[in-house]
Formats: C-alpha cells, structure tokens, sequence
C-alpha cells in the first residue's frame, strides 16, 4: 500500500468518525459535514487548504448573511395571523378578502420608520403597520402606520423627507436641525407633527397602537360602481403610549419594548387582536369638505367609520429573516375590487414599494415563501437571479394561439375619467394648519402639557434661529394657545411668532 493510499484511508477513516458525531449537519449541496471544529491544514504546522469545501462555502456564506436593509423601516417585527370579515360589503366591493364566513391568513409587520436594524424601538417615529393578506385572489397588502396622516403629500418629496430625518451624512448622527429645516419649508408637516408629539407617538407596545392605510382606496363592486374609502385598524386592546419624561426610563429598561410585550402575549395565549373600520365616500362627494380629500396630511372630519372585519395575530415566526426581513409589502398589490385613488402621495408609493423590494430581494422576491401567493401564479415573467417557478412550455408571450391562458374577468381594473393637462403644481386647498389646531383642541390637559414638552424638547435643540421661529408660528397658526404656549417653552418671542403667523395663508 502507498503513502498515498494510507493517508488516503485515514483521512475517509477520520471523516467517517466526525460524520457520525455531526450527523445532523449538511453542506448546502446535502453531503454530510465532517468536522465542523478544524480546518483542513497542510499537515499539522501547514496553512490551510483551499480545497476545504466546507470552509470555504460556511465563510462564503457567512460574508452574504446581509442584504440591503430597507430604506425605512428597517426595524421591524412580524406576527402571524388570520383576518375573518364581520360585515357584508359586497355592495361595495368584490374583493372576495371580505365575503362573509371566510378566514384569511395575515402576516404583519409592525416597525420604526427612521432607525436602522437593531435600533431602540422606543423612537420619537412613526410606527409602520403593514399587513399582507394572502386572499383567494392573489396577495393585497395595506401598508400603513399608526396615525391616518402623513407628513408629505407629494411623493417627489419623500427622498428629501428621508434624507433630512436619517442620521447626517457628516456625522452619521440625526440632527433635529436638519429635521426642522426640512419642516419650516413644509408646512404640510404641521398635523402630523402634532400628532407625532403627543403621548401616542410613543406607544409601549404594539398591541396597543392603532393602523391606518392613510391614503384613500378604491372599491369596485361587482356592477363597476366606485366609491372611496379609508382603512382604520382599532386596537382591541386599547391605545396606551409613553409619556416625554418616562421615555428615558423605558429605554434603559428594555431597548426592544414593543417586540418583546408583542411576542409575549402571543406565545401565553393573549392573542392580540384590531378591528378593521372603514370610511365611505361617494366620488361626487370628494369636494365636499373645505381641504383635498386625497390630501394625505387630512383626516377625512365628519365622515363615520363603518367595522367589517377583525384581525388576529397567533402566531410568532420561527425565522426572523426568513419572514419579516424578507417579507415585502407595496400598496400596488391590489386584488379585483380595490383600486388606488388619485392620491399624489399613495401613486409615487405604488411604484416606490415595489421596487424598493425588487432592489433588495431581487426580481424574484415574490416567490419566496413568505411572499408566496396561496393561488398559482401564471405569468410570462421568467429567468432572473434565483428563478424557482418552475415554468413549462414554450409561450412565454402573449397573445398566442398554441397555449393560451383565459383571462379573469374579475381582474379587470376599474375605469377612471381624466380631465385636464399635464402639470406640475401644488393641490388648490393646502390647508396646512387646520386639523393640526382641531387635533390640538381635542386634547385633554394632560396631553397638550406632554406635546408642549415632547416638541419644545427637540425644538430647543434647533440652532437656525429663523427655522426654530418658523416653526413655532405654524404651530401658533393652528391654534394660538398652542403656539403660545410652545413660544414660552422654546424661549421665543410670542410677539414674534404671532406676527409671522398672521401672514401665513390657511
């Protein structure tokens, strides 16, 4: 026997021997894993061998552990669970999501807008509340947060808004400079800010927040008949946030707060739970209020919501990537009776989402498990990094006579008239400050006391004397007790600030 074949034979010897106390690990190709603890080495002084499959690929594979967090909302934690209808609304929409007696199952992803991976989820920050249906007519997704608002309402300004609310590109650092001088030239900001500040912009969990779409939606019914309408979810649970001077407190306590108390309930059994209202508008009524009613900093005042549904989450996931880091939701996945509106913030937002996910996870990220409709997909869309769809035939177009495929009727999209030239100019009724002072007056004592400190707290720390007063008289324009009150805590002139006020248009 050969040196050769005599090291030969004890290296399958030893392998064999490490086979067996790890059997339960495989390459990725499926061979078994023999020593798991030691490289491969060139005798017992020599480097380390490049022919160590397993070295290698575990490296390799340890160097692509990360993909491109998202943008915004990269914190996030997802939940399991079950949508079931309570109301019958066919007259509304043919979404069969809706139709009574059926249970659809959900995937929510709750999360901060601002932070990166791993950042405390007690965040002065909008709480993102998206949820993915997985319906019999395909995945519809609303994704939303917890305020039926938004700060902007012009998708062209969502970079910028971005970019001046992410940590300086000097310092790495968030700068409420920066913040505030996005804002004094964005008076749109002023309701969602107010809102922003209160208590329940700081919820101490996520059961107890509640989730808005925020834009306007179509619903089509079964006769083409179109109405518009706002989703609201309503936490069963309740409403509960954090006031300005215990937030410090809640942070040392537990950096990942609202994940913990959400995955907590679950796993006893207290399973959280939202009822899911809706607004209605008849289009003919869109111009009825003194405001846009596709403006998304308004909330649509005087128009009564209507329950049709409940959903459940009862279930926490057994990978985190696997599901709420690879899980994608965009408001442009719609099913047959829901449609967007004209909404100038939601049609940005409909190719924005997509293709912030496509970047991330790749042309093919719908087929990933967690993004996998329930109902077969049936496309021309093919190849792609990472392609599993397991396509057949040659017809991978359409029209074609060899092997056509029928087409639903029930997918048809609703029509829309279009009146009017193309253009490029703000909405005809801003009203930027007035649901700000409706949402300030509604307040009780205690709540505008605790906004006055939340704002003038990060107010104080803005150094640009003209945004600082700016701001301040947005906020007296509203409501004048308001903006008074924040000029005592911010140490400006009311005077000032009321003179500043009266020459801004509402």
């Amino acid at each position: 026997m050969s040196t050769y074949t005599s090291i030969a034979l004890l290296s399958t010897s030893l392998a064999t021997v490490a086979y067996a106390q790890n059997a339960h690990l495989t390459n990725d190709n499926g061979t078994p894993v023999g020593d798991n603890q030691n490289s491969q080495t060139a005798g017992p002084e020599g480097p380390v061998l490049l022919q160590d499959s397993h070295l290698i690929e575990k490296l390799q594979r340890f160097d692509r552990e990360r993909i491109p967090e998202r943008v915004v909302h990269a914190r996030g934690t997802g939940a399991f669970g079950v949508f079931q209808p309570t109301a019958n609304i066919s007259d509304l929409t043919k979404a069969v999501v809706f139709t009574p007696g059926t249970q659809t199952p959900v995937f929510v992803r709750f999360s901060t807008v601002m932070g990166y991976r791993g950042s405390p989820e007690e965040a002065r920050d909008p709480r993102g509340f998206a949820v993915k249906f997985y319906t019999q007519q395909g995945n519809w997704d609303i994704v939303g947060i917890n305020w039926p608002i938004f700060f902007i309402r012009d998708a062209i300004k969502f970079p910028d808004f971005v970019h001046a609310n992410k940590p300086s590109a000097v310092t790495g650092v968030q700068d409420p400079n920066l913040a505030f001088d996005f804002f004094a030239h964005s008076p749109e900001a002023t309701n969602m800010l107010t809102e922003l500040y209160t208590d329940e912009g700081m919820p101490d969990s996520y059961r107890h927040m509640d989730g808005y779409g925020v834009h306007a939606f179509k619903f089509v019914n079964a006769n083409g008949q179109v109405h518009y309408v706002k989703f609201h979810w309503k936490s069963e649970q309740g409403i509960h946030g954090i006031r300005p001077q215990d937030i410090a407190a809640a942070i040392g306590k537990d950096w990942n707060l609202n994940t913990n108390d959400l995955y907590a309930a679950i796993r006893k059994g207290d399973y959280p739970k939202w009822d899911l209202y809706i607004q209605v508008l008849e289009p003919q009524d869109l111009d009825k209020f003194n405001f846009d009613a596709l403006d998304d900093t308004k909330v649509w005042t005087g128009v009564p919501e209507r329950e049709i549904g409940t959903l459940t989450l009862n279930r926490v996931p057994d990978n985190y990537f696997e599901t709420t880091e690879e899980v994608a939701f965009a408001p442009s996945r719609l099913v047959p009776g829901i449609e967007p509106s004209e909404d100038r913030m939601l049609q940005g937002r409909l190719f924005a989402y997509a293709d912030t996910q496509m970047y991330r996870l790749g042309a093919n990220y719908q087929s990933l498990p967690i993004n996998r409709p329930l109902v077969s997909v049936t496309n021309d869309n093919q190849d792609g990094k990472m392609n599993g769809g397991d396509r057949k035939g040659e017809t991978n177009y359409e029209p074609s006579g060899i092997d056509e495929v029928a087409e639903d009727p029930g997918a048809k999209a609703v029509r829309t008239t279009l009146v009017g030239t193309t253009q490029q100019q703000a909405i005809a009724k801003t009203r930027d400050f007035m649901q700000a002072g409706e949402y300030y007056r509604s307040l009780s004592a205690q709540d505008k006391a605790d906004l006055i400190l939340a704002l003038s707290t990060d107010l104080n720390r803005v150094t640009d004397e003209s945004n600082k007063y700016t701001m301040v008289s947005y906020f007296y324009k509203a409501d004048a007790d308001y903006g008074t009150r924040l000029a005592e805590a911010t140490h400006t002139d009311v005077g000032r600030v009321k003179a500043m006020a009266a020459k801004l248009v509402d």
